[in-house]
């Protein structure tokens, strides 16, 4: 086939062409030739070449055919394009007639041209559809310039605006496919965002109306759609979706805030979130305060029902404060000791919970408050708390700890007040920082703040007191129980032995039982305060302790080995005294051990002593009371030595 096109040659003459088949097939030449003349060869090869071209001209045929198709379609395309952009120009062209004659008719006077007013009117509003509906099927189709071209038109027509409605509407469907309408709506907005300018001459106009029409429809029906179903059948899960919804409306308002949205976009989505949560936010802090009264009460009756503990009166009133400062001036048990079985009736866990709650109520108050009302919101909250942590809770088992404090002459009183006083202040600890981490925020700049500061003084200075007499009330215990083991341990042969020559013990088993005694309520105070507080109170059981020996060794009458038998006690009551790690109080156990010297040391040396340096500054009646229980006292020769 490519021998046979080569053949051909441009002009095409029929001779020519046979001429130079012949000459190229063998035996085809003159008689004259290299090759002889063979007719058989020629015709063969003609009919062989016949049937080439006939199967040329069949391809060629085909292509012929099929290039013409191509160019018939093509041939409409074309044609319908130019067909279209005509009928868009004499569209163009009618709207502007169409709009200069219904400004022109708007002069007219109605009783001489109400027909040709009306034909107007209804060729504009004809118009007016069919562009409209041109835009509607040209969004459809995606076709963005087409968009642009008709809204360009519209621009000058009434119906303009509903070209934006339809748009915003169709720009919508199929864009709620997510189980988040926020992410939804932010995608959409993104997305409209980077074509709105392509289309519209007033782009953030356009994407305002969208952010609008998603605001008011959509996010306020899935709003209102979450909210009445829990608004008055649950208010916990209604307060957690009225702040998670909230939340989640303001963080798309903030993405938003990047668009082009006019001149003051903030204001703008600020007055749409309003219109949506309005209702709600008109009347949250009732429920908010509502809430947290009704649980915090719940959690606190749980806790009593879980003790088996139906809670006592306090009290409160004239005849409650008048105990009050009568038991704070004369730390006297007012009314019977009750026994609380060593509970101390304070919960750290119901605390924690408590304390929860509150955070969370303070978290949805600084959300969904109106800055003018968040402080005095915060301050309604941080009330409750204090009403059911402060004073129902911790005030109510200090009130039941100080019953249960048993008179100082009980004889083996357990005393629980101290465990009270440890967890009080981990409580106080808990409570103090939540106001300064939750509270402190909300009020910081406004008149609210002194206001709480004062209450939360009050309410510390109370408990303060309360603590304080609870620990005085708990210190004349432990020192009636060292009464008890003096009186019951001590006896009057201790110090006065009958057999002089025949004492075998280092100190008496009154002294080791008091100092067991004392070592273990040391400990127990040290684990239940914290920084000064434990040195203070260390330091006047110290006192007490020291005044209960002195006193308790003025009792009785000293041989000179009963006399070695009490600095030995005195020694190691002095070991004790060291374990307060106070030194005022070892001071006082050095001094009372040096005036213990004054019943063993020999007659002639009592002046030497009484001048020596832990002594001699001491009062001489007191130095004379001690001299005075030695056994050998009346002896003229001692009486003589100290006057």
């Amino acid at each position: 086939m490519a021998t046979t096109a080569e053949l051909f040659e441009e002009p095409f003459v029929a001779d020519e062409y046979i001429e130079r088949l012949v000459w190229r097939t063998p035996g085809g030449g003159s008689r004259g030739g290299p090759e002889a003349f063979d007719p058989k060869r020629l015709l063969e090869e003609f009919v062989n070449h016949i049937q080439e071209l006939q199967i040329m001209d069949e391809r060629i045929q085909r292509k012929v055919e099929k290039l013409e198709q191509q160019c018939q379609k093509e041939a409409k395309e074309f044609a319908k394009k130019v067909q279209e952009l005509q009928k868009s120009n004499q569209i163009k062209e009618a709207a502007d007639i169409i709009q200069k004659l219904h400004l022109i008719a708007q002069e007219l006077p109605f009783d001489r041209f109400s027909e040709v007013k009306s034909k107007i009117a209804s060729k504009y509003h004809d118009l007016e559809c069919q562009l409209i509906q041109e835009f509607t099927s040209a969004q459809r189709r995606g076709e963005i310039s087409r968009m642009r071209e008709v809204a360009a038109v519209l621009l000058h027509f009434k119906g303009y605006s509903h070209c934006v409605d339809v748009y915003i509407k169709q720009c919508q469907e199929g864009a709620y496919l997510r189980n988040d309408i926020f992410e939804d709506a932010a995608i959409l907005c993104q997305r409209v965002n980077k074509q709105v300018g392509d289309i519209f001459s007033n782009p953030e106009t356009v994407l305002a109306k969208l952010i609008q029409n998603v605001f008011e429809i959509k996010l306020q029906s899935f709003v209102k759609e979450q909210l009445e179903e829990c608004r008055k059948s649950d208010a916990e899960q209604y307060l957690k979706n009225l702040y998670d919804l909230y939340t989640r409306t303001t963080n798309l308002s903030s993405k938003l805030m990047e668009f082009n949205l006019g001149t003051d976009k903030q204001t703008f989505l600020s007055k749409l979130i309003k219109s949506i949560f309005i209702s709600y936010l008109e009347n949250y802090i009732e429920v908010e305060t509502g809430y947290l009264k009704s649980r915090s009460a719940m959690i606190l009756q749980r806790y009593y029902d879980s003790k088996n503990h139906q809670k006592r009166s306090i009290g409160t009133g004239g005849i409650q404060d008048l105990k009050e400062r009568i038991r704070q001036r004369t730390n006297l048990p007012l009314g019977p000791s009750i026994d609380t079985h060593g509970e101390t009736f304070l919960s750290q866990e119901v605390v924690v919970n408590l304390l929860q709650e509150t955070k969370q109520a303070f978290e949805r108050c600084h959300r969904l408050s109106d800055p003018s009302d968040l402080p005095r919101n915060a301050f309604r909250i941080f009330t409750i708390l204090v009403e059911f942590l402060c004073i129902e809770h911790i005030d109510y088992a200090l009130e039941t700890g100080l019953a249960g404090i048993p008179s100082s002459d009980s004889r083996n009183a357990n005393l629980y007040f101290l465990d009270v006083v440890q967890q009080a202040n981990t409580i106080f600890h808990l409570f103090d920082k939540q106001f300064n981490d939750h509270l402190m925020p909300l009020i910081s700049s406004s008149p609210k703040l002194s206001e709480c500061l004062q209450k939360k003084k009050e309410i510390i200075e109370q408990m303060e007191m309360k603590l304080d007499t609870g620990i005085d009330r708990t210190l004349n215990c432990m020192i009636g129980q060292m009464k008890h083991i003096l009186a019951a341990e001590q006896k009057k042969t201790d110090f006065k032995p009958e057999d002089e020559n025949n004492v075998l013990i280092q100190y008496t088993n009154a002294c080791v039982k008091v100092c067991a005694y004392v070592r273990k309520q040391v400990e127990k105070i040290k684990n239940s305060m914290d920084g000064k507080n434990v040195d203070t109170v260390l330091m006047e059981l110290g006192v007490r302790f020291h005044r209960l020996i002195y006193e308790h060794l003025q009792q009785y009458s000293y041989s000179c080995m009963g006399g070695m038998l009490a600095i030995c006690d005195v020694a190691e009551y002095r070991k004790c005294a060291k374990d307060f790690k106070i030194p005022m109080v070892l001071h006082l156990f050095d001094t009372l051990h040096a005036l213990c010297n004054l019943l063993v040391v020999a007659p002639d040396n009592l002046k030497q002593v009484c001048s020596g340096e832990q002594l001699a500054n001491l009062d001489k009646n007191i130095l004379h009371s001690f001299v005075q229980l030695r056994a050998d006292y009346r002896s003229a020769r001692l009486a003589r030595h100290f006057s």
